[in-house]
């Protein structure tokens, strides 16, 4: 298996995670970085233990010929111009979630990389967590029967309770549909197939919004995308699936996902999480039971997506959180809006086939 070079492109928060979980993997090796903040890119460098991170500019990246894979970190505005400009540069891309925020974009990325013969990948990755796989397991040996229905419910005040720099939640790409919508929708794809129409209601609960938190506490954020989104999604299958993505939910006792089926229920842990509980309950006990899970990915696992990419560079396979996942779960957002707009039922244009599970069993570092 060739080793795949990587170069990171935006070094914040999150590229701390990928840092160290892109150390697991033999096969990939981050070899460059770049960020608006040269400070933000020293600092990244400085953390790679191993030495072979070269902070770059970001044309200096694209053109640097050890660098086979972009990683995009950057903030979701800029998700389609970096993934564009990475792949017309003949790098294949992994980007962290949304793949874009308009679905022309996607669309658009989806095409490029496809006509170039790149393979292009994005977050979530959860899904390939021990958590959800159990779950995938257990819906493909038909432990609760045949679906018939789920529920996934993300609702919370809002990152300005926490975040140092908020702002960018409240703006059209984000939201709470954009920002956690990915997660679950990703989950519900991958459990379930792929999303046929959509029916649904968004609304900007308040117009502003007050920091509470770090060295912003006290500013007033404007709000210019929705806040509260619901809606009900129509499976290429038939199984109806409510849906609510929120940041206007002070409390509640929601289940974050669960599905049901002719022969028992299944409860999904927290798509935004790697680990489980996964809980079944059987209608022939009649009891709950945990099970257990079935690889060892059960901490923040981010990063292991872009690990089955340079997996499927060298195996010649799809990767499993692909361009084409990530795309159809964008048009199902872009529809929920719509829907909620035109106070219709949207048809989803797009599809994606539930990407194929991991191998069982598998130790921390091993994608095949």
């Amino acid at each position: 298996m060739s080793t795949a070079r990587v170069g990171v492109v935006g070094c914040g928060v999150i590229s701390r995670v990928y840092q160290r979980v892109l150390q697991w993997f033999p096969d990939v090796q981050v070899v460059a970085c770049t960020d608006l903040d040269p400070a933000a890119a020293k600092a990244f460098a400085q953390a790679d233990s191993t030495g072979r991170t070269r902070v770059l500019g970001f044309d200096e990246l694209l053109e640097d010929h050890v660098v086979d894979v972009v990683l995009n970190l950057t903030v979701p505005l800029a998700h389609a111009g970096v993934t564009r400009a990475a792949l017309s540069a003949g790098k294949a891309v992994y980007s962290e979630k949304p793949l874009a925020t308009a679905r022309e974009d996607g669309a658009e990325l989806v095409r490029l990389a496809a006509e170039r013969g790149l393979l292009l990948g994005c977050a979530p990755d959860t899904f390939l967590g021990a958590g959800l796989q159990t779950c995938r397991r257990a819906l493909d040996e038909g432990l609760i029967g045949e679906p018939v229905g789920a529920v996934a419910f993300v609702a919370h005040h809002g990152p300005e309770e926490w975040h140092p720099n908020p702002g960018f939640f409240y703006e059209p790409g984000a939201g709470p549909l954009f920002d956690m919508g990915p997660y679950y929708i990703t989950a519900i794809v991958a459990l379930l197939g792929p999303v046929a129409s959509v029916s649904g209601l968004a609304r900007v609960s308040s117009a502003e919004r007050l920091i509470r938190a770090g060295s912003r506490s006290g500013e007033v954020l404007k709000v210019t995308t929705p806040t509260h989104v619901t809606g009900t999604l129509e499976l290429a299958s038939g199984v109806p699936v409510t849906f609510l993505a929120s940041f206007d939910v002070w409390a509640g006792h929601l289940p974050r996902f669960e599905i049901y089926g002719t022969e028992g229920a299944l409860s999904v842990p927290d798509p935004n999480t790697f680990g489980g509980p996964v809980e079944l309950w059987d209608a022939g006990t009649r009891k709950w039971h945990t099970l257990e899970l079935v690889n060892a990915y059960t901490e923040n696992s981010r990063g292991i997506g872009l690990a089955d990419l340079a997996g499927a560079r060298s195996n010649g396979r799809a990767p499993r959180a692909s361009g084409v996942l990530a795309f159809h779960v964008l048009d199902v957002m872009v529809a929920l809006l719509e829907a909620g707009e035109e106070r219709s039922v949207v048809k989803v244009a797009s599809s994606a086939d539930r990407p194929a599970p991991l191998p069982g069993g598998l130790a921390r570092g091993q994608v095949d």
